[in-house]
């Protein structure tokens, strides 16, 4: 395999939006119901615990919860994809319908797996990853790489996959919160793969870990996600625009060669992993920061 040029991988800029969010409660099951007869699957269910700590970093209250997720299996690894039912709200400024999540970042072995499917439009590389490991995140793909394995595996599956908007992403990622980060008003390198000598709060310095990190090593959020907060960035839909809302002065200047990417990564400060924080980052370009994860609409 030819080697791949990386671009620049540091200081990747983050600007903010708002998206206020309800607090979070589980659907009815007739919704989640009707969302897996349209998915054509059955719903299973899974129990997880959950952390969410005070501004010092002391932990202030754990969870036990439940989610409801159906089972993609692929060769040799299955994806799990978790319900997601977002609740009306006045206070919600965009409006989503339910959709499933997965419930970590695309690891290597899933990649794998669909990456020896035939292609759609595009040839993808097998073992990407600069840090390997099965089931740590895939990273060093591009965007239109991202779109090419949900391609594939929309032919595979016959349900529509796809990468989340920026406004999914958000909502999975808050789980309902409306602190700084899903964990509350801080986080921790307990809670997170990041720079973690640095702290966000009045929290204790902790870990520098300089890589990624198999998935699902820390608690989720109270939806059952792992790894929204560090670990890799990932790729949303959205074309970036340094201004959530640009105004038709600033339209002209969206950089449509670029795609907005979300959570902060192992190479990252705190501030990077906020619910909120948002980057950009050219659609073709490689960079062992960046992942994914897929939705199921």
């Amino acid at each position: 395999m030819k080697r791949r040029k990386f671009f620049q991988y540091a200081g990747l800029s983050s600007v903010c939006f708002s998206l206020a969010t309800a607090t979070h409660s589980f659907a009815a099951p007739e919704a989640l119901g009707e969302q897996s007869f349209a998915l054509g699957v059955p719903l299973e269910t899974f129990e997880f615990n959950t952390t969410t700590v005070d501004k010092a970093g002391n932990v202030k209250r754990r969870r036990s919860l439940k989610a409801q997720f159906y089972r993609e299996s692929l060769s040799k690894a299955s994806l799990e994809m978790v319900a997601v039912i977002p609740e009306a709200s006045s206070r919600k400024r965009v409006t989503l319908s339910p959709y499933f999540v997965s419930k970590y970042p695309v690891t290597q072995s899933q990649w794998l797996a669909v990456a020896t499917l035939p292609k759609v439009q595009r040839e993808l590389a097998l073992t990407p990853a600069h840090f390997r490991g099965s089931d740590f995140p895939v990273e060093s793909i591009s965007w239109v790489d991202a779109v090419e394995f949900c391609d594939r595996l929309t032919q595979l599956t016959g349900r529509q996959y796809q990468l989340p908007t920026e406004a999914q992403w958000e909502y999975a990622c808050r789980a309902g919160t409306q602190t700084p980060f899903s964990t509350g008003e801080t986080i921790t390198s307990k809670l997170a793969d990041y720079v973690g000598t640095y702290a966000y709060k009045a929290e204790p310095t902790g870990r520098y870990r300089q890589s990624t990190l198999p998935v699902g090593e820390f608690p989720p959020n109270a939806f059952g996600l792992h790894d929204m907060h560090g670990n890799v960035w990932e790729w949303c839909t959205d074309r970036w625009h340094a201004a959530q809302r640009p105004t038709s002065r600033q339209g002209q200047n969206w950089i449509t060669s670029q795609r907005t990417i979300k959570g902060g990564s192992w190479l990252d400060t705190p501030d990077k992993l906020r619910s909120v924080a948002r980057s950009g980052y050219v659609e073709t370009g490689l960079n062992r920061t960046i992942g994914f994860r897929v939705v199921a609409t």
